[in-house]
């Protein structure tokens, strides 16, 4: 910031013209009461575009002069603060000289003043800026942003417009109002007071909004009422159009439509039934020829079989014969060998009483696998007589138990297991396999049921699925699916079809593996989504269709069989090892092998000899009947299909015999009707609009109504409400509502937009104002920071707390800065807490008012004080000057006459100023007296 380094005064006041030089930190400007001390400090402040002390005012200084025009100019310093030129105060100015002439012209105007303002490179005089042209001439407003510019900042023009004695008293102030005094001076309270006329503007906006919306209820209401009207206007013009176009249109077209659908629909049914009596016609005649060639086969069947029969019963004596032949002879080898094996350990004790031992155990285990193997025949034998006469496969303990609590229950089910029938035989290992995990699915006949029926499956702990959700099989599923070769006497689970229906039959896995998806093999090798793995099952357990007790009847018998012969095994074995143990136990009683060896080696040696020949007669004739028995089976199962295939026919022909000559007849009467119902119906098609038959017109028809009996009931309900319903029939209601909807829409318009204008104003001055509280905070650690630093030139301690300053009116009103001082070391004391001598509440309130002025971005500056000395005794003067001396910025200071000379001690350049006599124009020239500068060697 600048310093002044001369003033002078034209005509101001009682000046006549006085030029006063204010080169120096410290100006005392000293005189008795009333001498012109605040005239001269009013004059540097209205030169500097501050508002002068008191209820004083540049036009009253003006005035007292008699004079058209009062001039005030001073020089100031406008030296670079750096190398650069733009550290000169002035720089923005564009005014580079070292030294810059502010000037202000004060003119009559009329009948009152007005005040102009100019600044000029260098020393300019007066009489050289009344030439100046009236251009470069300034209001206030603008002079007070270019000296703002200069570095005469808000807070500095705040200081130096603080009247006489208020700044000795800074220290009285109390925190709160402290905060407040520097946000004024800085210029912050300003902004706070405008952000809180935003804030009564932003209520005073609600409360409008608030009044707009309560008439926008109200129009609203209104116009609800007016849409209810609206509504029934138009439901009752709707309902009258509807009855018209009913009766007219659609009801006649509907029925004639669906008349000329049935008529077509029996007309496809008859062309369909003729060509099936056709077909059965030709299928007649195919079956007639059909029949005679199955007898001729059945005949031949029937030969083949008995003259298999008879090869076969020669083949099995031959083969009996082969057998008791070689029977015999096998006997004599194998008790040549026993005796042979037995010589062997005859003489031996040991060894004979080892073969002993080994003999008897041998016919320990023949006889606990004989009861064993007898055990199971008898199992066997049992289940055989057990499915006897059953015509399905028997359930399970836990599924009879559950069946029969549903029965009692009244749920009508039925099982799975129940109702497939396996239609192709090649394909039952598969489908077995596919549906073993689901023969004993339960499936409800009412899906209303399935609460209570899942209800006694949790209390029986059936562990099988209770479906409701059932379907009907398709009667044409894929032809390569698994689903082909099933029939369903009842509803199944659509899941299981779905299955079914997925998975495809292959003749191999090679097949299956090259076409990809879900398959299955006749040899039940099932492929899913999860990999391929084997489903089959044992005959014996299958469960579905007449087709499975078949099976396992034959599964069964097959094991009797088997059994039987694992018997028959035993029993000779039995026979042998009992005749090996009593030659053995005749050899530990003396009786010698060899010995009988030697006696019979002659009818041993010739058995040798002929078992072989023997044997193979038998194997031969084994093999022939083997032959035989083959062939004896095909035969029988092919008579078996032969005679199959004849019953249907003959039924077939007889079922078919007496229908067809009916079936003609019928055909023709039923054909004659709808011929003369379509004639019918086309001459009605001929009395309607083109349009109103067109295929969409109908085709709407149908999905709005589904048909005319439902249009015709339409029909009734429509007559039924225009009579008993109430109905608005004012035609100028839609008028009425038009013109309310645009005024309700204008009114909604118009709030929305107040609103929106509102709340974003709301929001922005919310949002500045707490980004402004960062300006506070810094103002705030601003002030802290130059008092710190002031009390520390002055040897004072200062210390002072931060107030919390927030986003919120009721804090900022309590805001308080709380500052201390510590003098010598006696304990802090408080603004006014009556524990300051004066010395030291004018050096307090000194900090606190240069702290308020006090800018280190712009070094410098100067400050007037009025009488700062007032009431001090010595040493306080005394401290109050050194004070001065120990800061950077220029003092302009008052002071009353006084014999203590300290008042002056700190001052380098004093003023003295004199009463006007009373007869006096002008008042005397103002003294100076000026320091001399000391100089050291």
């Amino acid at each position: 910031m600048f310093h002044l380094q001369s003033l002078e005064l034209l005509q101001w006041d009682y000046c006549q013209r006085l030029t006063l030089p204010l080169d120096g930190s410290i100006i005392t400007i000293a005189g008795p009461n009333g001498s012109g001390k605040t005239t001269l400090l009013d004059a540097m402040r209205t030169l500097l575009g501050l508002d002068c002390s008191g209820g004083r005012s540049y036009k009253t200084y003006a005035r007292h002069a008699n004079a058209d025009t009062t001039w005030l100019r001073a020089t100031v310093d406008n030296r670079p603060h750096g190398r650069q030129t733009s550290t000169r105060p002035f720089a923005r100015n564009l005014l580079y000289a070292d030294q810059v002439t502010l000037a202000c012209r004060i003119e009559r105007n009329g009948g009152d003043w007005q005040r102009r303002y100019c600044m000029s490179d260098g020393d300019v005089a007066i009489e050289t800026l009344a030439q100046l042209p009236e251009k470069d001439w300034l209001g206030l407003d603008h002079w007070r942003k270019r000296l703002e510019g200069a570095g005469l900042s808000r807070a500095i023009a705040r200081v130096l417009a603080l009247e006489q004695g208020q700044t000795d008293r800074l220290c009285e102030f109390s925190p709160k109002e402290l905060l407040r005094l520097v946000f004024e001076v800085f210029g912050d309270q300003e902004v706070l007071d405008r952000y809180e006329e935003a804030r009564r503007h932003q209520r005073d906006l609600a409360a409008e909004v608030t009044l707009a919306e309560q008439e926008l209820a109200y129009s609203e209401a209104q116009l609800a009422q007016l849409d209810s009207r609206v509504t029934l206007y138009r439901t009752y013009q709707g309902k009258l159009r509807e009855r018209e176009t009913l009766a007219t249109e659609v009801i006649p077209v509907l029925r004639w439509h669906e008349e000329r659908q049935g008529t077509a629909t029996r007309l496809r049914e008859l062309h369909r039934q003729r060509l099936h009596h056709n077909h059965l016609r030709r299928q007649r005649s195919s079956d007639t020829l059909l029949l005679s060639s199955l007898l001729t086969q059945q005949q031949a069947a029937r030969e083949k079989v008995t003259a298999l029969e008879r090869d076969k019963a020669e083949a099995q004596q031959a083969q009996q014969k082969a057998r008791d032949a070689e029977k015999p002879v096998e006997e004599l080898v194998k008790q040549a060998d026993e005796l042979l094996a037995l010589s062997a350990v005859e003489g031996d004790a040991t060894q004979l009483l080892a073969r002993v031992e080994e003999l008897e155990q041998q016919k320990s285990t023949l006889h606990d696998r004989w009861r064993d193997l007898e055990q199971q025949r008898k199992d066997a034998s049992g289940a055989l007589d057990r499915l006897t006469g059953q015509r399905q496969a028997p359930r399970p303990n836990d599924v009879q138990q559950f069946t029969r609590a549903l029965r009692q229950a009244g749920i009508a089910h039925h099982l799975l297991a129940d109702v497939i029938e396996i239609a192709d035989d090649q394909w039952r290992a598969a489908a077995e396999g596919v549906l073993r995990a689901s023969c004993w699915v339960v499936v409800l006949d009412d899906p209303k049921d399935e609460a209570a029926a899942m209800a006694l499956a949790e209390r029986e702990r059936y562990r099988h699925y209770v479906v409701s959700d059932a379907a009907t099989a398709t009667s044409q599923p894929p032809a390569e699916s698994l689903l082909a070769v099933l029939r369903f006497s009842a509803k199944a689970p659509s899941w299981l079809l779905r299955q079914l229906a997925q998975i495809r039959r292959v003749a191999d896995t090679v097949e299956g593996a090259s076409s990809g998806g879900e398959w299955i093999t006749p040899q039940a090798y099932w492929r899913d989504g999860r990999g391929g793995r084997s489903v089959w099952r044992d005959p014996g357990d299958y469960q579905f269709g007449a087709a499975a007790m078949a099976a396992r009847q034959a599964s069964i018998q097959k094991r009797l069989a088997t059994l039987d012969e694992q018997l028959t095994d035993i029993v000779l074995k039995q026979s042998e090892v009992k005749r090996q143990l009593d030659a053995a136990k005749k050899a530990t009683e003396g009786h010698l092998a060899a010995e009988a060896l030697a006696k019979r080696s002659e009818e041993f040696e010739q058995a040798r000899r002929q078992l072989p020949a023997l044997k193979a007669a038998r194997v031969a004739a084994s093999e022939r009947w083997s032959q035989f028995d083959a062939q004896h089976a095909d035969a029988i199962e092919q008579r078996t299909i032969l005679d199959g295939k004849l019953d249907a026919l003959q039924r077939r022909l007889r079922d078919s015999e007496g229908d067809l000559a009916g079936q003609e007849r019928d055909w023709r009467v039923r054909h004659d009707e709808q011929r003369a119902r379509a004639l019918a119906s086309r001459a009605q098609k001929g009395r309607f609009p083109a349009h109103w038959i067109a295929t969409a017109t109908v085709q709407a028809l149908y999905e709005k109504y589904s048909n005319a009996k439902q249009a015709e009931l339409r029909m009734a309900s429509v007559e039924n409400e225009l009579e008993t319903g109430h109905w608005e029939k004012d035609g100028t209601v839609e008028d009425k509502h038009l013109i309310m909807q645009g005024t309700v829409g204008n009114q909604r318009n118009e709030l929305d937009s107040r609103k929106i204008s509102n709340h974003q104003a709301e929001e922005a001055v919310g949002n500045a104002r707490e980004r402004y509280i960062d300006v506070l905070r810094a103002t705030v650690r601003r002030y802290r920071k130059n008092i710190v630093d002031l009390g520390a030139l002055a040897g004072v301690v200062v210390s002072a707390d931060l107030p919390h300053l927030d986003n919120d009116d009721t804090i900022l009103r309590q805001a308080e800065l709380k500052v201390s001082f510590n003098f010598d070391g006696k304990g802090e004391i408080g603004l006014n807490d009556g524990e300051a001598s004066g010395g030291q509440q004018v050096i307090k309130s000194l900090i606190l008012l240069v702290g308020l002025l006090k800018d280190d971005d712009m070094p410098g500056g100067f400050v007037f004080i009025d009488e700062p000395f007032a009431h001090l005794d010595v040493r306080n003067i005394q401290l109050v000057g050194n004070f001065l001396k120990s800061t950077r910025a220029q003092y302009v200071l008052t002071t009353p006459i006084t014999h203590n000379v300290e008042v002056f001690e700190p001052a380098d350049i004093t003023l003295v100023t004199s009463k006007k006599p009373r007869e006096a124009r002008w008042a005397p020239p103002i003294g100076v007296l000026q320091r001399r500068l000391r100089l050291d060697a």
